[in-house]
């Protein structure tokens, strides 16, 4: 009688457990956990012949993209999130004092300036990213060129300013994705 009383007890107390993980009530609506986000595609349009080439980063496929720059050359950049065929752009969008891009341009030479319009800029007056021009001084500038860029949300405060190879930082917060591209001349 003490056995059954004590597996009774038991479970109880795993379906409470179980219950309570996998509650999602206190989580904000427009988190985009890197689960949502199964795409990152940057539209790289040359400044100089208005052509765009578009690169898809894949969540968990086993190479990432490549972007072709030419030292020299300005390029406007649009950075859009999917979920599948669904564009999540503008949830980041609609919850832009929550967002935030950096861009780590490892091993290269680009300097960035954010150009987002008010749709995408911050209350606090720092701009998403979701826009960017990118000036290309030395593409192939170190040991496997790569630009990592991060989502990241809910942070204490974000500032547009470089530190080191990246554009952007964020105290405190989540990263909601990661994409990796690849840079080549």
């Amino acid at each position: 009688m003490q056995t059954l009383k004590n597996i009774k007890y038991l479970l109880i107390v795993f379906f409470s457990l179980v219950s309570i993980a996998c509650s999602r009530a206190d989580e904000d609506e427009d988190v985009l956990s890197q689960e949502d986000i199964s795409n990152i595609i940057l539209n790289v349009k040359d400044d100089v012949t208005g052509i765009v080439k578009t690169y898809n980063y894949t969540v968990n496929a086993a190479t990432n993209p490549v972007i072709k720059l030419e030292d020299g050359r300005t390029y406007t950049v649009e950075a859009i999130f999917k979920n599948g065929n669904e564009d999540e752009t503008e949830s980041i969008k609609s919850a832009k004092d929550e967002h935030f891009l950096i861009f780590d341009f490892q091993g290269s030479e680009i300097e960035l300036t954010r150009e987002d319009d008010d749709s995408s800029t911050r209350t606090d007056g720092n701009k998403l990213g979701l826009l960017t021009k990118w000036n290309v001084i030395k593409t192939l500038n170190g040991p496997n060129p790569k630009l990592e860029l991060q989502l990241i949300h809910d942070a204490v405060s974000v500032s547009e300013e470089q530190s080191g190879s990246a554009f952007g930082t964020a105290e405190g917060g989540e990263t909601d994705a990661v994409a990796v591209f690849g840079l080549s001349n």
